[in-house]
């Protein structure tokens, strides 16, 4: 049986089945493993986790301890409950008519970030002039639509990770700031950081950056310190601004103080780094990687929740959620009839109720005619996501 515990609880003889946090905050070779002694006990807690999962058939038991079941009931019943709250984000344009638009900018921005990268590499400056345009036109798409470039900032795979997780990066900081109600300067100036956050990363090694595995303590170490080399070279960059530097400078700080390199604590952190460090973690857990294939949005959305008891500000969480949805455009939902669809766009009045596209019957399985699905005028209701990959489809084609 898989249950939650708290670090303190922990003991040796105990099996690690989680560590339950994104990847970049342990140094440890294996999300899973016996605790063989009290000092994997020390560096666990030493990395700022306070609560992992653990198998019971595996090792000692807490008695006391939910069930992992248990764990993902309640914090879905409190997203719900939050969801039901809130309203979405209004929209001037439907995503399916952004999506042609958002898939062009969304290219310009792949390429124009991974130029600079190499340029970066190759031991050149960063030129402002090439990344302020790209920004421009990928604010403009997400205030006409968040959702269409959003969707498409989910399509990467682990050979380009590097670039295209700076571009989402940048989009979801755009995004976020105006769900914040920031002023235009404000979004620019956090997209720019957002973009380039992650240009310190040219500064390790290839073998260690794009190491097909989990890094040793070393290797670890030394990836850590891509985030000082990002400010260095933004710094260094004629024209940026410190909103900017901020954003790649803190973007792996944490709430409780557990982040890095400053270990800055909440309120220590400025607003735009708290912003960077949820939307970071959020693009890294939906991604593939060579080491861990990439959750379902509505999952790293459940696990930031469940992070923010300790790592990131809950009302920034709740106001991100806001921001894409708790299904956002794009993923794959079953109905309670059992209809299987995409969801394209979000409802004004529900962010638990978006309109869905509906197009193949789970119960007969068989393919329907496509139908648009408003969940606000419907009794259906959505009773679960689902894995595009595990249909077969890009979800994409229906918006």
């Amino acid at each position: 049986m898989i249950k939650c515990i708290q670090v303190d609880d922990l003991k040796v003889g105990m099996y690690i089945h989680d560590l339950n946090c994104d990847w970049m905050s342990h140094p440890f070779l294996m999300q899973r493993f016996l605790v063989r002694d009290e000092s994997a006990i020390a560096k666990i807690a030493a990395s700022g986790i306070h609560e992992v999962y653990i198998d019971t058939l595996r090792g000692l038991d807490v008695s006391h301890a939910p069930t992992v079941s248990e764990v993902r009931e309640r914090l879905e019943s409190e997203m719900t409950a939050f969801a039901a709250r809130e309203q979405a984000l209004p929209q001037k344009l439907e995503a399916g008519a952004e999506l042609q638009q958002a898939r062009v900018i969304h290219e310009q921005a792949n390429r124009i970030v991974f130029d600079i990268m190499r340029d970066v590499r190759l031991g050149k400056q960063v030129e402002l002039e090439e990344v302020e345009p790209v920004v421009g036109r990928m604010t403009s798409s997400i205030l006409r639509n968040n959702g269409a470039l959003l969707s498409l900032c989910r399509i990467k795979n682990k050979d380009d990770y590097t670039f295209r997780h700076s571009v989402s990066v940048g989009a979801l900081m755009v995004s976020f700031c105006n769900a914040m109600g920031m002023d235009k300067q404000s979004i620019h100036l956090a997209g720019i950081g957002g973009m380039l956050h992650d240009i310190g990363k040219m500064k390790v090694p290839d073998e260690i950056l794009n190491k097909p595995g989990k890094l040793t303590e070393a290797e670890f170490a030394v990836i850590k310190c891509h985030v000082v080399e990002s400010q260095r070279i933004l710094e260094q960059t004629s024209g940026i601004s410190p909103l900017s530097v901020e954003v790649a400078a803190q973007h792996h700080e944490r709430h409780d103080g557990s982040g890095y390199p400053a270990g800055l604590k909440g309120d220590q952190i400025s607003m735009l780094g708290q912003m960077a460090a949820i939307v970071d973690v959020y693009d890294a857990l939906t991604s593939d990687r060579c080491y861990h294939k990439g959750m379902t949005p509505t999952d790293a959305l459940r696990k930031i929740y469940e992070w923010s008891k300790f790592h990131f500000n809950p009302k920034l969480v709740q106001a991100f959620m806001r921001c894409i949805g708790i299904y956002p455009v794009g993923t794959l939902v079953i109905l309670e009839s059992g209809r299987l669809g995409v969801v394209v766009e979000q409802n004004e009045s529900s962010l638990i109720s978006p309109l869905v596209k509906v197009f193949f019957s789970s119960k007969g399985n068989t393919h329907i005619p496509p139908e648009l699905v408003d969940l606000t005028r419907s009794q259906d209701r959505i009773v679960r996501h689902e894995s595009a990959e595990k249909w077969r489809l890009d979800p994409l084609r229906f918006l």
